[in-house]
């Protein structure tokens, strides 16, 4: 990720007023084997989110082990497990088994990403998929906006 996104990352999210929107930080224990667990390699920029923030909130709440309060206790692990469970009459098991899902909107849509690194939303109606980033970064970019 690029350095400036992080630096106003961490302004924003180290600030007092914000500490219930940024969890414990991810160790290389934890994501070894969540990726184990759920056989994906995690992209490189949401490991450094995740490493530097753990679960927390970047315009739109990223999970990951121990995320911030006010993000819910929910892990990428187990919202994956959940989409896979959910999701396996609508979607192929080539995007299930490996895509992981780190963020669900307000409508209780997962956002997940795939092996290559794009980042979709699945509406959980019908499930239909759509692409709303080329990456994770620029995810955060599209939605981080300091307050």
């Amino acid at each position: 990720m690029k350095e400036d996104l992080i630096k106003r990352l961490r302004l924003f999210l180290f600030n007092e007023k914000h500490q219930t929107l940024v969890g414990k930080p991810a160790s290389q224990r934890e994501i070894i084997e969540a990726q184990q667990q759920l056989h994906v390699q995690f992209h490189s920029d949401y490991v450094a989110f995740i490493e530097t923030f753990g679960g927390a909130y970047a315009g739109i709440a990223i999970h990951a082990f121990s995320n911030g309060s006010s993000l819910g206790n929910e892990t990428v692990v187990d919202l994956t497990l959940d989409f896979r469970q959910q999701y396996k009459e609508f979607l192929s098991p080539n995007v299930l088994e490996t895509s992981y899902v780190i963020s669900m909107d307000g409508g209780g849509n997962p956002i997940f990403i795939d092996p290559s690194g794009h980042v979709f939303i699945c509406d959980h109606d019908c499930g239909e998929i759509k692409r709303i980033a080329d990456s994770f970064e620029l995810l955060i970019e599209d939605c981080f906006y300091e307050w």
